[in-house]
């Protein structure tokens, strides 16, 4: 049954290892010229889907991304260059549509953020284990007689408690 198992478990990671990446474009949008449609795709790729916002037009079966996908293909067939094609875009949707922005002072926070993140948290951590550990006095002269005592009487009795809970198995 295990060996079963491993095998039927096997077979499915290889099928998925092995099977080209799905992408969402449909057959009525591939253009019939291959060195366009392969200029189409290079160009979807670096595309957000503004519904799905992580992934390229290409891979989104979003209606959007769709509309998207049919006119980077429709610029295409017009004669617009590959960046044309991306700044008709960007000039329509901005720079968000890009899935990597131009590093620019209207994106300088987009890029800096992380690392300015990361460094305010590394700043934190060395100052909360850096800081001395400063050992004061909390108790009062009588608080700490008092203490003592208890903890006298505390350790006085506790060989009676011994026995008791001794007692207590037998």
């Amino acid at each position: 049954m295990i060996r079963l198992a491993l095998i039927l478990l096997l077979s499915l990671a290889s099928a998925l290892v092995s099977a080209p990446a799905a992408l969402a474009v449909q057959p009525d949008e591939v253009l019939a010229d291959p060195a366009l449609e392969a200029r189409a795709r290079e160009i979807s790729e670096g595309l957000r889907c503004l519904v799905c916002q992580n992934q390229s037009i290409d891979d989104s079966a979003a209606p959007l991304a769709r509309d998207l996908r049919l006119l980077v293909r429709a610029r295409l067939t017009a004669g617009d260059s590959d960046d044309g094609v991306r700044s008709y875009l960007v000039a329509r949707y901005g720079d968000f549509i890009l899935l990597k922005p131009p590093f620019e002072w209207q994106t300088l926070l987009l890029w800096l953020t992380p690392a300015i993140v990361l460094l305010a948290g590394a700043l934190v951590a060395v100052a909360l284990f850096r800081r001395p550990i400063i050992a004061t006095n909390l108790l009062s002269e009588g608080e700490e007689d008092v203490l003592s005592k208890i903890l006298a009487e505390d350790d006085a009795a506790l060989p009676r408690r011994r026995r008791v809970v001794a007692s207590d198995l037998d």
